[in-house]
């Protein structure tokens, strides 16, 4: 399946792209974080973090029966503050005949049990997350929320979705960006 690149009003759409929170950001579920915006349109938009991991492993949460058969090196992420029962895969590669589709280049999302068990079962640590949550916006919010500068906008850089500390990944797109993150303020107009 292809992404669908839903477009908003003024005929445009940030997505696929990663959303860096601006450091005065005072919602601690996006204090200091890096979202892959998957879907952006007239209708919302919704994005996971990538940067909040847990010290669970992901075996030890999913209800998979039977149950995996060895317990990798996946473990669980927090994607976001919304229905944090929903889970997500994201995985920068492909696997066969898997039911994903396509958020950009080289990066995939899904919710397959059959996908999930393979991962799980994997003991080296493919470039794949079990994330739990999403973020979402309402229609019109991300970009009025862009437009008062919460967010600043970089293209996605599979290095830094999948090899990047997730403790030094905002500082580290911020900086390729060009931005120093202590200099950084919230202001009204463009970036």
């Amino acid at each position: 399946m292809e992404a669908v690149k839903e477009l908003d009003s003024h005929g445009r759409s940030f997505a696929p792209t990663l959303l860096l929170s601006m450091p005065q950001l005072a919602d601690p579920n996006f204090h200091r974080s890096v979202i892959l915006l998957c879907e952006h349109g007239a209708e919302g938009a919704f994005g996971l973090v990538l940067n909040r991991p847990t010290e669970t492993s992901a075996a030890d949460v999913v209800r998979l029966d039977p149950k995996p058969s060895d317990h990798g090196a996946l473990r669980l992420w927090i994607g976001g503050p919304l229905e944090p029962e929903r889970g997500w895969i994201l995985f920068g590669e492909e696997f066969g005949e898997t039911d994903a589709v396509s958020v950009c280049n080289g990066v995939y999302l899904s919710t397959s049990a059959d996908l999930l068990r393979r991962l799980l079962e994997t003991e080296s640590g493919p470039c794949a997350r079990l994330l739990t949550g999403y973020a979402g916006w309402g229609p019109g919010q991300l970009d009025a929320e862009v437009a008062a500068s919460s967010w600043l906008t970089a293209a996605v850089d599979l290095d830094l979705v999948f090899g990047t500390d997730p403790g030094q990944m905002w500082e580290v797109a911020l900086r390729r960006l060009g931005a120093e993150p202590s200099a950084l303020q919230m202001s009204h107009g463009v970036h």
